[in-house]
């Protein structure tokens, strides 16, 4: 049995936790908590939301598991019940301010390497969170969570060539903005 839920598909598990096999929901959840988890992180302003917005968005999958209809890739339609609820909070929220923080793990560099390591991390991170929203999200899904240009459409209602010029514009300002932040630092 075990094979069995290594070698399906997502989609395919899913359709087997509709009809109540707890197995393949946890097969799924261990596929895919991490890529959700970092999808959410990198589009929730606060730290706090992430774990609520991830928690609702498995909450939602179990309530919706009876509806559920294999249209597009299992993937896609968890990140965009995900995506929904990080819009229904923004719009809850709106007034608060934005507030993000940045950790990295210990990776026991030398402490000249871990402080040149967290200054190039803070100013990516920086360049990817001063992106507009639509080419934020559109790099995220795609360079952190693996998803093709289909999949990212599907999960942001946008066109596929849409996607494709976000992606475009977006690595433009980021080598744009990281270029210049390199050039900036050398003149010292």
């Amino acid at each position: 049995m075990p094979d069995t839920l290594l070698t399906a598909t997502d989609e395919d598990l899913m359709l087997r936790y509709s009809a109540g096999d707890l197995p393949s929901f946890r097969e799924l959840y261990r596929r895919h908590s991490q890529g959700l988890y970092r999808f959410v992180a990198w589009r929730a302003p606060r730290r706090a939301w992430v774990d609520e917005i991830v928690q609702d968005a498995w909450a939602s999958l179990h309530a919706a598991r009876a509806g559920y209809q294999p249209q597009a890739a299992f993937r896609t339609y968890l990140y965009q019940i995900a995506r929904n609820r990080l819009i229904d909070l923004l719009r809850q929220r709106e007034g608060q301010e934005h507030a993000v923080e940045d950790e990295l793990a210990d990776d026991g560099a030398s402490p000249q390497q871990s402080l040149e390591q967290k200054q190039q991390h803070a100013r990516l991170h920086a360049a990817i969170a001063a992106l507009p929203v639509e080419q934020k999200e559109a790099l995220v899904l795609q360079q952190f969570s693996g998803m093709s240009l289909h999949d990212i459409a599907v999960v942001t209602g946008a066109e596929a060539e849409t996607v494709k010029s976000r992606l475009r514009y977006a690595m433009q300002k980021l080598r744009a903005q990281l270029d210049g932040a390199a050039g900036a630092g050398g003149q010292a």
